[in-house]
């Protein structure tokens, strides 16, 4: 039997299709006994081979395990999932993957590396009810960030801080009991040694120093990035001066923001206020 070849010019999505037919087609497998080893169904396989349906972080990691392949299936399933995220957000979460110091500022919604996967789901779901994502990008969306979440469980994480909008913890995202589970993680999360978590209160004002929610990052080679972004695009930040001028108004934040325990006990009562 010819084996199938994988155009490595097509899209994520395609290429995986390609590669998962081309692997069970070396074995001799047909599509059904191909979905009985990887606990799916045989149409479920077919339109994944056919690239219309798209893959999952499950499937790939499966198809990992049953061909043993390494990672080959779970890096194609990334790069599908970085496909359906906003503009230059794939740039940033490289950058976030190498990095030593995080400081992020929240002023809508939590940070998204700080998310339960509920709150994460309602977030996701949300967009998809307007119209602006599909359910598939959505799932993508919320497995690709349990993906990036892994940093803060490895070995050496980075040190991570983040300043949040009082108004962040009262805004009730997916709900109450969603609400009072994503505010304890965000207490325990803040137990750890290399997270502080701090508060910007409603009495700031005027001197909250960011209108739109930043990141920083300081990487291994010693320079710091910064990463904004816009209901269309996001951008990573390399100009020197530029990020300069972030990390000055983030100091200042921090000195108007609250302390780390005032913090933690403000994070307390707002979970007071969601009967979970």
């Amino acid at each position: 039997m010819t084996e199938a070849v994988v155009d490595t010019q097509a899209s994520p999505q395609i290429r995986f299709g390609q590669e998962l037919r081309r692997s069970r087609r070396a074995r001799r497998w047909s599509q059904t006994e191909t979905a009985k080893r990887l606990g799916y169904s045989g149409a479920h396989i077919s339109y994944v081979e056919n690239g219309k349906r798209s893959p999952t972080r499950p499937l790939a990691v499966k198809a990992d395990e049953v061909f043993g392949s390494g990672q080959r299936f779970f890096e194609l399933w990334r790069r599908f999932s970085r496909a359906a995220l906003l503009e230059g957000f794939a740039e940033f979460a490289d950058a976030e993957a190498r990095c030593r110091r995080l400081r992020t500022v929240g002023l809508i919604i939590v940070p998204g590396l700080l998310q339960t996967p509920a709150y994460a789901r309602a977030l996701a779901q949300a967009a998809v009810r307007r119209g602006a994502i599909t359910t598939a990008e959505a799932d993508e969306r919320t497995d690709y960030l349990a993906l990036r979440q892994e940093i803060l469980d490895q070995k050496s994480p980075p040190t991570l801080h983040a300043v949040i909008e009082e108004g962040v913890l009262l805004r009730p995202v997916g709900g109450p009991q969603v609400m009072a589970e994503q505010l304890r993680h965000l207490e325990g999360l803040a137990e750890r040694p290399n997270i502080t978590v701090q508060i910007a209160p409603f009495s700031m004002g005027e001197n909250l120093s960011f209108t739109l929610p930043v990141v920083l990052l300081n990487l291994p080679d010693h320079t710091v990035v910064g990463y904004a972004e816009s209901t269309a695009r996001g951008h990573l930040e390399r100009s020197r001066a530029a990020v300069a001028g972030w990390e000055s108004d983030y100091d200042q934040l921090l000195v108007e923001a609250l302390p780390k325990a005032a913090s933690q006990e403000m994070i307390r009562r707002a979970r007071k206020e969601f009967p979970s």
